[in-house]
């Protein structure tokens, strides 16, 4: 059940006391305050856990504040797409919005090597006029044996160059909750020039420990990959792990899933669920084409298969593109041969502008469409 706050009611003590009162009245109901920013205005929504099917609405909307009470019929409660809630919510990070209707690309080192390399490519983003980048830290890998990242001892000067080049946020992946206190203290002691959006990788999917305290802590917003050898559901199960902590900056995002009926691909693209993500929920969904791919080869077209697949996913729609480049490829310590070059990089983000203009100009004519069928 979810309890609408009229606009611009704030959830104050004496609204809180009234809310729990009523709560009060029945067994085993537990409540949870929400903020939800919409397209115009922010709204608060009360989250009613517990069994509440014979909770009756109405001993909720006689109190003065309340808009309306929803029950919940969807299984992902808090980060689900119910009916007679804001159609569009987001958050702002860093001075970016991010929601289904926003726009970004986090170019950047799959797995941080040099200094010099991580420059280079901050470098090339701010002549460009771009804010976001990724910097793998922390590199969980299949192979014991293979780099697993430079972990704490690159984030300060990542973090310094972040800020030399304007970088706003960087999308850094985490695999234990201690390396949200390392970022945290590097962070702090370089002044906080820039921000990150937590990553939560696809090995860690259904890594609930690690799920929950990402939740537990608000500092930084959560990107959460797709298991890759899980369903969506469990996937998006997943997320309400990290919602129902009280972190509800969530970006979702599609990487592939991990089948041989997607060769000779690294993994089966599965960008097609775009929408079906943003109709399911009110997350932004982000799309991440070069560990879908996994290699960078040109069609006949000499288009690269990576750019195929990114325009496949924001020309349905996606909010958010994660994509590999490096400086130098073949002395890349992970994901070599899937990163693009720095050349490629200008032509590259044309290539998203034009399909995002494409999606936009779909997005207009169905929506003639739908007033025409409705007049």
């Amino acid at each position: 059940m979810i309890v609408v706050l009229k606009p611009d009611t704030q959830p104050g003590p004496s609204e809180r006391a009234a809310l729990r009162a009523v709560a009060a009245r029945y067994p085993h109901l537990e409540l949870r305050f929400h903020r939800v920013r919409g397209a115009l205005q922010d709204l608060h929504e009360v989250y009613v856990f517990g069994p509440t099917r014979q909770v009756p609405t109405e001993v909720f909307e006689e109190l003065p504040f309340v808009q309306k009470v929803i029950r919940v019929s969807s299984k992902y409660r808090i980060i689900g797409r119910h009916d007679g809630q804001a159609p569009e919510v987001g958050f702002e990070y860093q001075g970016l919005t991010f929601s289904q209707d926003s726009f970004h690309v986090f170019a950047g080192l799959c797995a941080v090597d040099t200094r010099e390399h991580v420059e280079t490519m901050m470098r090339a983003l701010a002549r460009l006029g771009i804010t976001t980048t990724r910097m793998g830290a922390y590199k969980p890998r299949t192979s014991p044996y293979d780099f697993q990242g430079h972990g704490r001892a690159c984030l300060p000067y990542v973090f310094e160059l972040a800020g030399k080049y304007g970088i706003r946020v960087i999308a850094m992946e985490v695999t234990h909750e201690a390396h949200l206190e390392e970022i945290h203290d590097a962070l702090a002691e370089a002044g906080h020039p820039t921000g990150v959006m937590v990553q939560i990788g696809t090995r860690n999917a259904q890594n609930f420990e690690l799920l929950k305290h990402v939740g537990r802590q608000h500092e930084f917003p959560v990107l959460f990959k797709r298991g890759m050898g899980i369903t969506l559901e469990e996937s998006l199960n997943a997320c309400e792990y990290v919602a129902t902590n009280g972190n509800h900056r969530i970006v979702f995002c599609l990487r592939g899933v991990k089948t041989n009926l997607g060769d000779p691909h690294r993994n089966l693209v599965d960008f097609a669920q775009v929408p079906v993500v943003k109709r399911q929920t009110r997350l932004p969904v982000c799309i991440d084409p070069s560990h879908s791919v996994g290699k960078k080869v040109p069609a006949p077209d000499r288009i690269l298969d990576i750019w195929h697949a990114a325009a496949q996913g924001v020309i349905a729609g996606a909010n958010m593109v994660l994509v590999d480049f490096h400086p130098r490829p073949e002395k890349a310590l992970c994901d070599g041969p899937q990163a693009m070059l720095m050349e490629e990089m200008e032509a590259f983000f044309e290539d998203m502008r034009i399909c995002r203009e494409a999606y936009r100009k779909r997005q207009a004519l169905a929506e003639r469409t739908a007033s025409a069928l409705a007049a």
